[in-house]
């Protein structure tokens, strides 16, 4: 009976399953302006699949790759911008087969502020404007661009405050703190005070795409796949339409 043993250990070693995560834990790590769309997609998976327990951790692109670059957890990463996913596919960090475009948005300036503002040529006029971290945060990064491509770089160099994230930039506004930030169209649809002053010229910064993608160590957890499958299905679609993003 002995020699039964080795192979009856390899036979029960080769059912566990592969991801060194718990069994039905799924760690996300999403950009801020996607919060309340994902936060809803998780609930309608776990609601379906009970056993499934997420994990949710929201900020700032370039911090959340990151973190992962420093081996936080993470199953899937969905970042605001194409840079920071190729940064970790640089790394071997995100299983480059499973990168696909999740979503799309648009920047606008919204704020409280009474002053007329319908355009970038009439931002010169304002003394505060919120922009997110154009280090660490997409948003900031395609409104610094749209700025300097408007000519205004010089004009509103003193003017801007930095935010640690889109959110925070909305925050500022809704607060009268600033008086405008640069956001993403659904970030500005959430506001109560603040109201979208204008849409940035499309001409002015790339098209904002959400692209979506299993980590190194999701791609091993079979729970992380199947929500990842979810992510790109036609009910996720709809809840995001729902939440004012576009499909292309």
């Amino acid at each position: 009976m002995k020699t039964l043993y080795p192979k009856l250990i390899f036979f029960c070693l080769a059912l566990l399953p592969a991801s060194p995560a718990s069994a039905g834990e799924v760690n996300v790590s999403c950009a801020a302006s996607l919060r309340e769309a994902v936060s809803e997609l998780a609930a309608r998976f776990a609601g379906s699949n009970p056993a499934v327990r997420f994990t949710m951790n929201y900020g700032a692109s370039g911090t959340l790759a990151r973190q992962i670059e420093s081996d936080a957890p993470a199953d899937i990463f969905i970042s605001a911008n194409v840079e920071w996913m190729d940064h970790l596919k640089e790394r071997k960090l995100v299983e480059a087969s499973t990168i696909a475009a999740f979503t799309f948005n648009t920047l606008v300036f919204s704020g409280a502020t009474p002053t007329r503002v319908s355009g970038m040529q009439d931002l010169v006029a304002l003394e505060r404007i919120a922009i997110g971290s154009p280090r660490s945060v997409p948003a900031g990064g395609y409104a610094a661009e749209a700025i300097k491509k408007a000519g205004l770089e010089r004009r509103l160099a003193n003017k801007v405050v930095l935010a640690k994230d889109a959110r925070e930039s909305l925050m500022y506004a809704e607060r009268g703190e600033v008086d405008g930030a640069f956001v993403y169209r659904t970030d500005a649809l959430l506001a109560r005070r603040a109201r979208i002053l204008f849409t940035v010229p499309p001409h002015l910064y790339p098209r904002v795409l959400y692209p979506v993608a299993l980590t190194a160590k999701g791609a091993k957890n079979r729970d992380a796949a199947a929500w990842y499958k979810y992510l790109l299905s036609g009910d996720a679609k709809r809840v995001l339409l729902r939440y004012g993003f576009a499909l292309k």
